[in-house]
């Protein structure tokens, strides 16, 4: 509802497993008062849940008022909860009543999810996937892409998270998985869809959070364009990435990759931090997800597969080729 300050009235807890983005959230009850009144409805009569209702909430009417004054700072705002009914309008007639203009959003929040799974399998993107194995400077790329004016979605940044088991390093905590969608959702649907969006090629799995359905089957189908650079270069770029975190950071992430990098290699990756050897133990880490990437990859249908040698990580020729190449290749 442009123009409007969208307020979600839904519970704290609600609020905070997934919202609007850019919503605001005045809460119509708190989480251990709607539990009070759910059991009201359920034990009892929605008549005797109305009134625990009122009687929570009748004392607050004036703090609704002031708190939607303070937040929204105009008179033109919108109001969900979970489906659009009783909690939304409820406070949609006080706020109209206190001279607010006051939309409700139909559906509520519940019909704002089914509307971003459907828009992220109608919507149809000009994707080309940006590959390349582990310490190709992907990320950097991206950044010089859109620097460029291409079009880029950052999956990474919107789950805060490289993807590996070193992944959260650095980063701020995950979302929850319904808010990585909604935040992805809002980047996917300013996308010009006549133009090509560069996107990292990731599993579907990003740390704790999930590409959507819709999403990923548009991904694993597009065309994929795979910078190579040295081996060698890369193991030096990940020291320098990852070589000022705390060496205890560092070993745990080792850890949990044990079973998948074997018992033996983990031990000398572990054993070489303890020395200071980063980069014995960056490139111990970099063959085993050299295997894992190319793993990943047969198990999509990118098409087609373009090979870009580009001479070091995060190369600053290389955007300007990876867009040349796109060209070339009408995609």
């Amino acid at each position: 509802m442009p123009g409007r300050v969208l307020f979600d009235v839904r519970t704290p807890s609600e609020y905070a497993c997934g919202h609007i983005p850019g919503a605001l959230n005045l809460p119509l009850f708190t989480d251990e008062e709607r539990a009070v009144v759910g059991t009201a409805y359920k034990r009892q009569s929605p008549r005797h849940a109305l009134l625990r209702g009122l009687e929570f909430a009748g004392a607050r009417m004036a703090w609704y008022v002031r708190e939607a004054m303070t937040m929204a700072k105009v008179e033109k705002i919108a109001v969900h909860c979970w489906r659009g009914g009783q909690r939304s309008g409820s406070l949609s007639w006080l706020l109209e009543f206190a001279g607010f203009d006051v939309q409700v959003l139909s559906g509520g929040y519940k019909a704002y999810r089914s509307h971003i799974h459907a828009e992220f399998s109608r919507r149809r993107l000009r994707l080309v996937i940006l590959g390349g194995p582990t310490g190709s400077g992907k990320t950097q790329l991206l950044k010089a892409l859109a620097q460029a004016g291409e079009q880029v979605i950052d999956l990474e940044q919107i789950a805060c998270h490289k993807g590996s088991s070193f992944g959260a390093l650095g980063e701020a905590a995950q979302p929850t998985v319904e808010q990585f969608e909604n935040d992805f959702y809002e980047a996917f649907r300013q996308t010009d869809p006549g133009r090509r969006v560069w996107v990292e090629n990731e599993s579907r799995a990003i740390g704790r959070v999930f590409i959507p359905e819709g999403f990923w089957e548009q991904f694993r189908t597009a065309p994929l364009i795979e910078v190579d650079a040295p081996f060698e270069s890369r193991v030096n770029y990940l020291v320098s990435t990852y070589g000022n975190f705390p060496g205890d950071l560092l070993k745990e992430a080792f850890l949990r990759l044990e079973r998948r990098l074997g018992g033996q290699h983990c031990i000398a990756a572990v054993k070489a931090l303890e020395d200071g050897d980063l980069a014995t133990a960056a490139a111990i880490a970099l063959r085993y997800y050299d295997k894992s990437y190319a793993h990943a990859n047969s198990k999509c249908a990118f098409q087609p597969v373009i090979q870009l040698p580009i001479a070091a990580p995060a190369d600053p020729g290389a955007a300007s080729s990876l867009i040349k190449t796109a060209d070339e290749y009408r995609i």
